[in-house]
This record gives C-alpha cells, sequence and structure tokens, in this order.
C-alpha cells in the first residue's frame, strides 16, 4: 500500500498539474543522461527514453570550412613545411625544416646526436604540437587530426618498466594484440628469434629488445618512426629485422622513417635519406640522388662513407658542444614553442 503522506501530497495538485510536473522530472531526467553517455547508449540501456529525445538539426557548413575525407587506408607520404619548433628553455629544436617524402619509401634519418631526429619523430608521431600546415602526414596533420596506423618506437618505449617485471612472452604478445594477428607475431617471433617461454626479467638486453620490436610491430601500421632501437640486436636479428620492414613496404600501405647511427647492412634498405645537423635539414632526397665512391679506406660501405663524411663536415661546422645546447634529451621535456597559434602574424 502507497505510503499516506506520498498521496496526500500529490492530493495537493490537480491531475493536470501533476502531469506537468512528471513531464519536467523527465525531460530533466532525459537531458541529464543524455549528457552522461551516448545516443547509440540510450537505445541500449534507456529505449523508453527514445521518443523524447530532440533530435539535432544539422547545420550546413559553409563551402570553404568543408573537410575533404582522407583515405588512410593508403601508404601515407610526408610533407614538412618550414617547420621550426624550440624547447621550454627557449633553445631551438628544429629551425625552418622543410623535406617531402613519398609512399611507401623507407628513408634513413641521418645526424649526429642532438641533431634534431628525436624531435622530428615525435612531431611526426604527433606527439609534439607543431604550427599549423607545416606537418602532414598523409594529408593530415598528426596531431591535431585523427591520423591513424601510426606506430612510434623510441626511448620511453624501449624504458618501459613492464619488460623488466617477471612476466612471460607469450601473455606480453598476447596483450598487444597477438591473438588478433597470430600470421604477424609467429613471423616476428620467427624473424627475430624470439623464445615464447622467456621470461622478461630473466634474458639479455639484447633478448628484451627483440621481444619488444615484436610487441611494437604486431599490429598492422601505416607509418613506422623508429628512433635507434636496434641498437642492441646482433648482427643476424638485425639483418632479419630490416628484411622483414623491407618486405613490409613492399607488400602493404606503409611508409618508414628510421633514425640511426648503425649502417650495417643497411647499403640496398633505404629507398630516401634525410641528412640533419644542428636542427636543420642538409640535404634530402632519393637514393638515386647522392653520389656513393667506392668503399673507403675505413672498411665502411660506400652509404657508410658518405654519412662519415656528412658527420665530419657537421662537426667542423658546428665546433665543440656548448653548455648543453642540442641536448637529444631537450626532445623528452614535456611542452615546447612552436605549437598552434605560434605562427607568425602578417
Amino acid at each position: 500500500m502507497p505510503r499516506p503522506g506520498v498521496i496526500a501530497e500529490e492530493n495537493k495538485y490537480s491531475t493536470s498539474e501533476v502531469m506537468r510536473h512528471r513531464s519536467t522530472n523527465f525531460e530533466y531526467l532525459t537531458i541529464r543522461l543524455r549528457s552522461l553517455t551516448s545516443f547509440k547508449h540510450h537505445s541500449t540501456f534507456f529505449p523508453f527514453l527514445l521518443p523524447s529525445i530532440p533530435q539535432p538539426t544539422p547545420v550546413a557548413k559553409p563551402a570553404a570550412e568543408m573537410t575533404t575525407h582522407i583515405d588512410q587506408t593508403k601508404a601515407p607520404s610526408i610533407l614538412v613545411t618550414e617547420l621550426s619548433y624550440l624547447f621550454p628553455d627557449r633553445s631551438e629544436g628544429l629551425r625552418s625544416i622543410s623535406l617531402s617524402l613519398p609512399p611507401a619509401s623507407r628513408t634513413l634519418l641521418i645526424g649526429a646526436n642532438g641533431a634534431g631526429k628525436t624531435t622530428l619523430l615525435r612531431i611526426l608521431s604527433g606527439k609534439r604540437m607543431a604550427p599549423a600546415k607545416t606537418v602532414s602526414v598523409g594529408g593530415l596533420d598528426p596531431f591535431k587530426d585523427g591520423l591513424e596506423g601510426v606506430t612510434y618506437l623510441g626511448l620511453e618505449w624501449v624504458l618501459n618498466p613492464i619488460v623488466r617485471t617477471d612476466i612471460g612472452v607469450r601473455e606480453l604478445l598476447k596483450s598487444v594484440g597477438g591473438d588478433y594477428y597470430p600470421d604477424r607475431k609467429d613471423e616476428l617471433v620467427q624473424v627475430l628469434d624470439i623464445d615464447l617461454d622467456w621470461r622478461m626479467h630473466a634474458v639479455s638486453d639484447g633478448e628484451r629488445r627483440r621481444v619488444q620490436l615484436a610487441m611494437g610491430l604486431i599490429r598492422p601500421w601505416r607509418i613506422l618512426l623508429l628512433d635507434e632501437i636496434t641498437v642492441d640486436l646482433d648482427l643476424l636479428s638485425r639483418s632479419n629485422f630490416l628484411a622483414f620492414l623491407k618486405k613490409e613496404t613492399e607488400t602493404r600501405a606503409c611508409t618508414i622513417v628510421y633514425a640511426t647511427h648503425i649502417l650495417d647492412n643497411l647499403a640496398d634498405w633505404p629507398t630516401h635519406l634525410v641528412h640533419m645537423s644542428m636542427g636543420k635539414v642538409k640535404e634530402w632526397g632519393a637514393m638515386s640522388e647522392f653520389e656513393l665512391g667506392s668503399m673507403g679506406v675505413t672498411g665502411n660501405s660506400r652509404l657508410g662513407e658518405l654519412v662519415l663524411t656528412w658527420l665530419k663536415d657537421d662537426l667542423q661546422e658546428r665546433g665543440p658542444r656548448n653548455g648543453g645546447i642540442g641536448s637529444e634529451g631537450a626532445a623528452y621535456i614535456t611542452g615546447g614553442v612552436g605549437g598552434y597559434g605560434s605562427e607568425k602574424r602578417v
């Protein structure tokens, strides 16, 4: 039986007033629920709300504001136009960089420590803002647009503490999609010579790095940005890994930019080179545009001789390091100057 107090309270009002009061509360509940969950969830959990939810009237955008659809299933190109970047301490990270890399290319990013390679890769991956219209990956701004299929493997990924705990390789690979991409998982396990029974706290640095690479590459990617992550691999593992990456660009729609100081097995790997020094791009282009001489007295490959010449010239141009300016570590400091809204006023 209803409580008398409730009946007495309702009897104070006419029938129409009670219904209006209930309707007001119902509309408030509808608005409140709508703010807490999506319309899609309303139909699942609150079907009685459907008749009461007003649908917004579509407003046509002016032609100038219409966004062109970008096909994110194709291999992306990379276009950088007059890109500059400052660190929070106002030191210069990048200075007026411009370059263009085609879809399905494999680019080596070459430069001494502190040349700006890490900063550029982090901007391309969308981890840092860049001034409007200075960076385009597949026709999209990697920071503010919904760029899909980006994999960036750098210092934060390498130092992830989870890979030093007592956890099995099977569990780690499963946690990053190994069960959804079994063929890729099996191929990477074979390419990188991984033992699925390893425990991560009891492996060498090189073995740990192989597992990390497999974790990062199991999910198919469209653009892969590698920041010197093969340093712990032995010669055979690195050769097999590079062959796998080359096959990826030849059989899938994807693009690679790889920053490295180790040039073993790379003579025939890249399609393009980018030479950076002191935050600037000094030269870039297809491999066919560079003159590769014969093997020098140092025993390096022709590519190694070219890079060695570049680095010697860069050192002579830069001179002694001064007060830590240009340190690669600055690329990982949160924030930076050169983001949206910092463009020069005309």
